[in-house]
């Protein structure tokens, strides 16, 4: 008898896409929450920088002269950037993923991911300007996105999957 090793296939696209926009935001939402309080207090600068800064990527330096309204696309940005993980994720999970077994395996392993690709091809090819490497923050912002990304998106797609 031949066993069939083909991932299951989502069957209800309404349900898959419930599934989709409610992981994605939860993980954005706890992301830029934990970010949110984080950044602004151990820098100490104000929040919106940190809003501006994610809309530099695209706006360059302008960014941080455009008020609420770069503060307001940068908030935008990090959620189109939170749906994009989201989705990755989704689809490779069942291929890939799964085969952890574990929750927190699959988390850790999603948002060091996350952590090297965003740090090594998304950032350098946008217009962010770089702060040098320090182990310590880079530690920190890989930790959010393990807690912030890759666990809510483990236990909401890893719900979906093991409900097929």
């Amino acid at each position: 008898m031949h066993e069939n090793t083909t991932p299951p296939v989502p069957t209800n696209k309404r349900r898959a896409f419930v599934t989709i926009v409610f992981a994605w935001l939860v993980a954005g939402t706890l992301d830029i929450t934990a970010a949110s309080l984080y950044y602004p207090l151990a820098f100490r600068f104000r929040l919106i920088l940190l809003y501006q800064n994610i809309a530099s990527g695209v706006l360059g330096d302008k960014a941080f002269s455009g008020g609420a309204m770069t503060a307001a696309l940068g908030l935008a940005f990090h959620f189109a950037i939170a749906l994009v993980w989201t989705i990755v994720f989704f689809l490779i999970y069942p291929r890939i993923l799964a085969r952890l077994r574990n929750v927190f395996a699959v988390a850790v392993t999603y948002g060091i991911l996350v952590w090297f690709v965003m740090n090594l091809i998304v950032l350098p090819l946008s217009r962010v300007n770089h702060a040098p490497f320090y182990f310590g923050r880079e530690l920190i912002a890989a930790s959010f996105l393990v807690l912030c990304i890759g666990l809510p998106l483990s236990f909401i797609i890893g719900r979906y999957y093991s409900n097929q």
